[in-house]
């Protein structure tokens, strides 16, 4: 099976990015999407540090890491102005979006929704070409994410022919926030 392409993200704000990121904007650079809520543990823990150490790892790569605050639970608690001070003491710098809420009075927002998420972190490679290459709900091995992200670069500068890997799941969460986790809830 082919790789389809990603679903565009559906977003209410954006912060750390003078305009608002899309897909298409972001084409012929490989993304790492990190959706995370600023309430989950293991996001705090593992996550965005993850996702900054890839930041700065990869800052002269054709790479851009996002975050994605996508909150599902515990609403009352994540507005903006609480965002905007959670990603200035983390020193979060990568750009992040707001997901859209749902429709309908549907909790779960949009772009979650549209990508099939299952929890906070999730770890989303989309390649070059703006194909979805692999998702990761739970904290993502290092090395493994490391050598993910190198095989998407050299796709990405080297104009792959080939057809590639199809995407895939994580089944097992390591760290992460499903569905109503609670703060301090053991996953």
């Amino acid at each position: 099976m082919d790789p389809q392409p990603a679903p565009d993200w559906q977003t209410t704000t954006w912060l750390n990015t003078p305009e608002p990121l899309t897909l298409e904007r972001l084409r012929g650079r490989v993304v790492l999407l990190h959706a995370f809520q600023m309430l989950c543990p293991g996001c705090v823990a593992r996550g965005i540090p993850q996702a900054q150490r890839v930041a700065a790892a990869f800052a002269d790569a054709p790479l851009v890491v996002v975050g994605m605050h996508t909150v599902f639970e515990h609403h009352e608690a994540m507005q903006l102005a609480s965002l905007r001070a959670f990603l200035h003491e983390y020193r979060v710098t990568f750009p992040v979006g707001i997901d859209a809420p749902g429709l309908g009075g549907n909790p779960m927002p949009r772009t979650m929704s549209a990508y099939q998420m299952r929890g906070t972190p999730t770890t989303i490679l989309i390649d070059a070409a703006g194909r979805l290459r692999r998702q990761v709900f739970g904290v993502h091995d290092d090395l493994v994410l490391g050598a993910e992200l190198q095989t998407l670069l050299l796709e990405a500068t080297q104009h792959a022919s080939a057809t590639p890997a199809e995407p895939s799941v994580s089944a097992e969460p390591e760290g992460g926030c499903v569905e109503q986790c609670e703060v301090g809830e053991a996953v």
